[in-house]
């Protein structure tokens, strides 16, 4: 499963600890990177394409505000902070998101989701439009508008579609690496949904048409900040 990559920039130890830990419980992030200053974390970037720093205001010799101004264009910024007077500076620079410290996981959790809605295109490039699966020896092209969601069942997957239904033997870690994952989100252990393809939804279940989607435990949070927050990305459009 493709996630967006993360890198932690804090000269606080302890303070990267805890936010590596929350976001080690967030499905859609991976952290590939926990920096203590400015330095490490331009070396790393380099290196590495990130989609998302965690970053610290107040450090020393390069300040937060400092490096935010230097880094790759396109690679979004949450601030951490134990100071509220630096939120103005922050947004001045167009952060995703202004968090003061000690960071909660449901705080967190509500930052990952703004940046998540930021970064969903309102259309998909040409190339992203479809894929195939291998279905009864053969590869089917599916287009991603026209996928519900996904169900497995033993050792097969069903790809409910407008169209009807496809089965296939792929995994549903191979699946997950061929979709585009602004759109498609795990529900469940054997249910990955359509976003856009959702009519209602409770604390336990998706609804699609006529079809019922569980939400299990593991994924709850993660599904219902998603959907909570895309439903109030339509409302303010």
């Amino acid at each position: 499963m493709n996630k967006y990559k993360v890198l932690i920039i804090d000269d606080e130890l302890t303070a990267r600890e805890i936010l590596e830990q929350h976001l080690s419980k967030i499905d859609v992030v991976q952290v590939v990177g926990s920096c203590k200053n400015a330095m490490d974390a331009f070396s790393l970037m380099h290196e590495t394409s990130i989609d998302l720093v965690f970053l610290d205001i107040n450090m020393p010799e390069v300040s937060g505000l400092m490096f935010a101004k230097a880094m790759p264009k396109g690679t979004k910024v949450i601030f951490t902070t134990a100071y509220r007077e630096y939120a103005v500076d922050g947004f001045d620079l167009q952060a995703v998101d202004y968090l003061l410290k000690p960071i909660s996981l449901e705080r967190l959790l509500k930052s990952v989701n703004k940046f998540k809605n930021e970064v969903v295109s309102t259309y998909m490039p040409e190339e992203q439009l479809f894929t195939f699966f291998r279905c009864d020896r053969k590869m089917v092209k599916v287009v991603f508008d026209e996928l519900l969601y996904i169900e497995s069942f033993g050792d097969y997957l069903k790809l409910h579609t407008q169209n009807g239904i496809l089965v296939t033997r792929e995994t549903m870690q191979e699946v997950l690496q061929k979709l585009p994952l602004d759109y498609f989100i795990r529900a469940h252990r054997s249910f990955i949904f359509h976003l856009n393809k959702v009519d209602s939804y409770t604390n336990e279940h998706i609804t699609i048409g006529r079809n019922a989607i569980p939400i299990s435990r593991n994924y709850k949070t993660t599904v219902l900040q998603l959907l909570n927050g895309y439903a109030q990305k339509r409302r303010d459009a």
